[in-house]
């Protein structure tokens, strides 16, 4: 699953950055900057090879986290989409909404930012 030692890479959770307040107010567009390919690609690569998968429990739809994290890594996208696509088949929407319990599920988390 992605970048074997990616989670010791990278130690940090990074987002990408948001619009200000007082532009996001005048606009429906989206909340955060354009994404950061390279952003993208090393936080996908913290997801480490875990052997059990909490997340998939701490996930509500069942979504394949690991898999998808790592087709992310590896720049399939189109790939990445299919298989988050197997289980939630409006991740558009739900991704927007979702509190992120799988975070709290996240192996990762016993001694980092999940």
């Amino acid at each position: 699953m992605a970048d074997p030692r990616g989670f010791l890479k990278v130690r940090q959770r990074e987002t990408q950055p948001r619009r200000p307040v007082p532009v996001r107010i005048m606009d429906w567009k989206e909340v955060y900057e354009a994404q950061d390919k390279g952003v993208l690609k090393s936080q996908a690569g913290r997801c480490m090879d875990c052997g059990v998968p909490f997340c998939h429990q701490g996930c509500p739809l069942g979504n394949l986290i690991p898999e998808w994290n790592d087709l992310t890594w590896r720049g399939k996208g189109e790939e990445a989409i299919e298989r988050l696509h197997a289980t939630n088949n409006f991740p558009e929407f739900t991704g927007r909404l979702c509190p992120a319990p799988c975070e709290a599920s996240c192996v990762l988390g016993i001694n980092q930012p999940p």
